[in-house]
């Protein structure tokens, strides 16, 4: 072993609590014996008691960097990720990842490259350097185009600091889609605190009410970090986003008074209403057969209870977010809907698909009697 690794830890394993100096000891032979990989192991589970976080930078200063070619690159930046999180001025953070990221060969271990440029372009957007962490988040996502596929850990790094960029700036589309996919990557329940949970649930509901181009809550929806607002000040979202997600216009009316809890929703409210009568157009088209999609102005009026003046601009706003397809006829002022975008539906949906599926049953069997009783010999056994 290294004479001043061999220093180091003997200092160490005198100044340490009695539960870590097993780990500590441990190092020294495994380091002797080169067994690298059971040493990283050893590492991991060393950094992960709460004890040990004031040793935790001597520890990779002094010894993981002295063999750390030896080691997984990747394990290493996730070791290097961990222990940073110890470091409380920002320049010694930006410096210590700055360091960590110089170190990593990219053409050899991309993943490795990317979590510690994600790492360090986190650091930057704590810090206020948001042209520094756009600059970073663009080469993430460079390399990650280039590879085929990366530890989940590693896309989590990127999606995470991605929307948190978007978030401050205030961008709300690419904050939801990069915060999904963060989720992706993560387990909520393990890997996220119950605050940030709260926190993110809360953020995420309000970009999908936001988001200009956002009117497919699905996914949203359906995850389980969105349970986190139950029995909370902001539960009333949950409620408004399922609101939405069904075009349902009188609901969204009794929530209105609900607004103001969040300014930045009750400044918002004429978009809001915009969005919920697209949404409610949505709904209405959907839940037609195809034979019944020609829908005279006056129905959309009383179905998104628009002026039927406002009915045309809003039938337009859908074809353009390409949230329908069809024709308008201004004429005989009706629209005809050939096509309406998919989504994820409410229980309270899919029993209505059911029961058109029932009826659309019902009405093939009685074409199959039909044609049964005219041409007998059709269906005869020869």
């Amino acid at each position: 072993m290294d004479i001043e690794v061999d220093l180091y830890l003997t200092s160490l394993a005198s100044s340490v609590p009695q539960e870590l100096k097993p780990y500590v000891e441990n190092f020294g032979k495994l380091h002797s014996r080169k067994l690298w990989h059971q040493l990283t192991l050893s590492i991991f589970e060393f950094i992960t008691i709460p004890s040990s976080a004031p040793y935790q930078v001597d520890l990779f200063n002094k010894f993981i960097q002295s063999f750390e070619n030896k080691l997984n690159s990747l394990k290493v930046v996730e070791i290097g990720v961990k222990v940073s999180r110890q470091l409380s001025d920002p320049n010694d953070i930006l410096s210590f990842l700055s360091s960590l990221l110089s170190r990593v060969d990219k053409t050899v271990s991309a993943p490795a490259y990317v979590l510690a440029l994600a790492s360090l372009a986190h650091a930057k957007l704590v810090f206020g350097d948001i042209s520094g962490t756009k600059k970073d988040i663009d080469e993430c996502q460079k390399v990650l185009d280039d590879l085929d596929g990366v530890e989940p850990n590693v896309s989590a790094a990127y999606y995470g600091v991605a929307a948190d960029f978007y978030k401050a700036k205030a961008d709300y589309v690419p904050y939801y889609k990069n915060s999904l996919l963060y989720l992706a990557c993560v387990n909520p329940e393990t890997d996220i605190t119950p605050e940030d949970r709260l926190t993110r649930a809360h953020d995420l509901g309000v970009s999908a009410l936001l988001g200009d181009t956002i009117y497919n809550f699905g996914e949203l929806l359906m995850h389980p970090i969105l349970d986190s607002l139950d029995n909370t000040r902001h539960s009333w979202i949950k409620d408004v986003l399922f609101t939405f997600n069904e075009g349902n216009i009188g609901r969204f009316e009794s929530l209105g008074p609900l607004l103001p809890q969040e300014p930045i929703l009750a400044a918002s409210t004429p978009f809001l209403r915009q969005k919920i009568c697209l949404m409610a157009l949505i709904e209405s088209v959907s839940k037609r057969s195809a034979e019944q999609r020609t829908m005279s102005f006056q129905t959309i009026a009383e179905e998104t209870r628009l002026p039927i003046d406002e009915v045309e601009h809003l039938v337009m706003k859908a074809l353009s977010l390409k949230l329908i397809r069809g024709t308008l006829d201004q004429v005989d002022q009706k629209a005809s809907i050939t096509w309406v975008q998919p989504r994820v539906l409410s229980r309270n949906q899919i029993q209505q698909l059911a029961d058109r599926l029932d009826t659309w049953c019902s009405k093939l069997a009685k074409v199959e009697h039909f044609v049964h009783d005219q041409t007998p010999e059709l269906f005869s056994v020869s």
